[in-house]
């Protein structure tokens, strides 16, 4: 909701915003500063950056790498308040893998590079890597586990510095489908995953994969909203190719979260390693 905003953030009591581009992305930043901005934009206080990822949809030359690069560096300022020196970082897959809207966090996971095994045992050889442990938390109609369990019993087991939640959304607008990184430092609140819950820093990563038919038929329409007794709240809409986009949006998001966390690495090794 706060990029849906960001046009009147700055003149919100309590909120900044700015505009910028990162490696040609259009990036929007608001900041929630206090209880002002809280109730203005109804979000809690921190960091909210929306990457319009320009080109991917088409596969436009180039547009991969810069979306990555994007990405990766958004993470990396978000990280940049975690002392990364205190443990592993987690790495959490929400969602269902078998549904592909709702994908994108298990779908991450398999993209993203893990070291922490490594960096304990060979410590000679991996020691100059960040300890990374990722986990698919999945849904509990396959688990029998909420998502919140399971990523806390990690947590209470390899004691992270932080827990970086990757998660599908469903989006306010159509034009955002699929065409957004949504970034946040204040957790995953679907999940319930959050500093309060876990103990530790929650950044959350989130790529709108559906819209609601209403949000659909409003945006046709060229109206705001529609009313709240309006049918089509309880069907969501996603693109043909969903499948195509998904696979193309978890893997700029693992390459993505593994440069933020890897800077030493770059693209081409990642590409080497992981595909």
């Amino acid at each position: 909701l706060w990029q849906e905003r960001a046009g009147q953030a700055a003149e919100l009591p309590g909120v900044q915003a700015e505009e910028r581009e990162r490696a040609g992305m259009p990036v929007t930043v608001v900041r929630v500063l206090d209880e002002a901005g809280e109730r203005a934009l109804g979000k809690p206080r921190g960091t909210y950056i929306t990457l319009t990822l320009e080109g991917v949809e088409t596969r436009a030359d180039g547009a991969f790498p810069r979306a990555v690069e994007a990405v990766a560096a958004e993470l990396g300022a978000l990280l940049e308040q975690v002392d990364l020196d205190r443990g592993p970082v987690l790495v959490a897959g929400l969602g269902n893998r078998a549904i592909t809207p709702d994908a994108i966090g298990p779908r991450v996971h398999d993209c993203t590079l893990v070291t922490r095994h490594l960096v304990g045992r060979m410590p000679e050889q991996f020691g100059h890597l960040r300890p990374v442990a990722s986990v698919a938390a999945e849904v509990m109609g396959s688990t029998g586990l909420e998502s919140r369990e399971l990523v806390a019993s990690v947590c209470q087991s390899i004691r992270p510095c932080c827990v970086i939640a990757v998660d599908a959304l469903a989006s306010r607008s159509l034009g955002r489908l699929c065409r957004t990184v949504q970034l946040a430092d204040t957790g995953n609140h679907r999940a319930a995953l959050d500093q309060e819950s876990l103990g530790v820093p929650v950044l959350a990563v989130g790529v709108p994969t559906v819209v609601e038919g209403a949000t659909l038929a409003a945006d046709l329409l060229g109206v705001d909203r529609l009313p709240r007794s309006a049918p089509g709240r309880d069907i969501l809409v996603t693109p043909r190719d969903i499948d195509r986009q998904v696979a193309d949006l978890s893997k700029i998001l693992g390459y993505g979260i593994s440069m933020a966390l890897q800077p030493g690495l770059g693209l081409e090794e990642l590409e080497l390693v992981l595909s």
